[in-house]
């Protein structure tokens, strides 16, 4: 018997996604009021096997609930990751380091997250400063997969996609600075949107890194719930210089060029997600798409200088944390993970300059390689999720992260280059684990992912926790 975790229940909440919950809602067939009740009830039930919840805000969800709510959510339960500003709670980054004191106001994000009605339960777990891409830690429990709980839920955003995938809610907050919205939907089976650079509002300091690599975004286990996420988004932040995602409720008619790349530049894919991969070239080419190889536009000089930048998140963070994250923050209870990557930099920064030049020089890559493709697909990670341990911070560090760089060798493009992706869950493992595939498109493109991911979904439905349950219901 696979041991699993499924939170879905026959309460207010049920089998929903977000959209049909918010319509129940609007409809009044149910009251904000039961369906939080529900929320926290389906967290209490499963945190002590998913760990998902860093900071439980219960009381303010129940009082937020019964306020009058504007926004199309208006009422559906969500949670937030806890590296993003939530006023009254801590942020702690999933960090032992320091403890946080209570926010005192919302996050650029977040701020408009709340204004599309969602009833924040709490901050969910990554782990440290976002860094691994498994939610595991030094000194406490991990997040482990709903699907099968002796693997890893992925990262950074593990917490959310495990309480997503379980059914505590249908939608939570998640960011991606180097496949942290991805890796988890892979991993749990959701849909995970990484939008175009400048698309989502984010904080100060992230627009000033000089690459700037880091996106907010959400996972859900429905195209629907992603695409009207994006629509409602635009109603309270428009960025100028992209184009509207608009409403989109569907394929489209045109029949797209697809390139496809089946191997990343530091790992070859395993055979599990390889056939994935070509099953889903398949199903592109029954459905009238053409659909054709295509080299990889970048060379092992892309992962070293994204490594490089990653080192360098870390050396910013440990060096200033006293002043920007909290008075008691102490470097030396910094994770494995987190400590390699500040001496990795330590020992390797004045290779910087170079790799930041040739790194912004890649924002171009879809004019100057992709340009006659519509989207690109490959598999969303190298190989099947690994175990819990794998990839955890008790390794020594050159062995995680030699790991860490062959799991996840396709995802940090698109954070360097700013184009939209998407995971999709399109294949299971024979242990039953799900396996994404990744679709990427042109910059501002999100809607040619979002009508594709439509038809996709169309064609070949995902598996959920709950079954065929939540299909009948919407």
């Amino acid at each position: 018997m696979v041991p699993q975790v499924s939170a879905f229940a026959d309460d207010a909440l049920g089998t929903s996604d977000a959209v049909g919950l918010a319509a129940r809602l609007a409809a009044g067939e149910v009251a904000p009021t039961e369906v939080i009740e529900a929320a926290i009830a389906r967290a209490e039930v499963v945190g002590p096997r998913l760990n998902g919840l860093a900071h439980a805000a219960f009381d303010t969800a129940r009082l937020n609930a019964a306020l009058p709510r504007a926004g199309f959510f208006a009422g559906v339960p969500t949670l937030v990751k806890d590296n993003a500003d939530l006023k009254g709670q801590p942020t702690n980054q999933g960090s032992a380091a320091y403890t946080a004191g209570p926010a005192r106001r919302h996050g650029a994000f977040v701020r408009r997250f709340l204004q599309t009605g969602v009833v924040p339960l709490g901050k969910s777990r990554l782990p440290e400063f976002g860094f691994n891409a498994s939610t595991e830690y030094a000194d406490a429990d991990p997040v482990p997969n709903p699907w099968h709980t002796a693997y890893s839920a992925g990262a950074s955003s593990g917490g959310s996609a495990a309480y997503v995938a379980a059914g505590v809610v249908p939608i939570a907050h998640a960011n991606d600075g180097g496949g942290s919205i991805r890796i988890p939907a892979a991993a749990c089976g959701l849909v995970g949107l990484k939008p175009t650079r400048g698309r989502t509002p984010s904080e100060t300091a992230m627009q000033a890194l000089p690459v700037r690599i880091i996106y907010d975004g959400i996972l859900s286990r429905t195209v629907r719930d992603t695409a009207a996420f994006y629509r409602e988004l635009e109603k309270v932040y428009r960025p100028r210089r992209l184009a509207p995602i608009g409403d989109v409720t569907g394929p489209e008619r045109r029949r797209l060029r697809i390139g496809y790349t089946v191997d990343s530049v530091v790992e070859r894919t395993d055979a599990e997600t390889a056939a994935v991969l070509m099953s889903t070239v398949e199903l592109l080419e029954s459905l009238g798409h053409r659909v054709e190889e295509v080299p990889l536009a970048v060379g092992p000089q892309f992962i070293d200088d994204f490594s490089l930048y990653w080192a360098m998140l870390s050396f910013l963070i440990v060096s200033t944390g006293t002043r920007s994250l909290d008075r008691s923050f102490d470097r030396a209870k910094v994770d494995n993970l987190t400590r390699g990557l500040y001496d990795d930099f330590a020992r390797q920064r004045g290779r910087l300059p170079g790799a930041i030049r040739r790194l912004r020089r890649m924002s171009t890559l879809w004019v100057d390689s992709y340009a006659s493709y519509d989207a690109l697909l490959s598999p969303t990670l190298s190989h099947t999720t690994p175990r819990l341990g794998y990839i955890a911070p008790s390794e020594p560090f050159d062995v995680h992260f030699e790991r860490l760089r062959r799991y996840v060798g396709f995802t940090p493009l698109q954070n360097v280059t700013g184009d939209p992706a998407i995971s999709l869950p399109l294949g299971r493992t024979t242990s039953g684990l799900p396996v994404g595939m990744q679709i990427a498109a042109a910059p501002g493109d999100e809607r040619t992912l979002l009508s594709l991911a439509f038809e996709i979904e169309q064609a070949r439905p995902w598996p959920l926790l709950s079954g065929e349950a939540e299909r009948a219901a919407r």
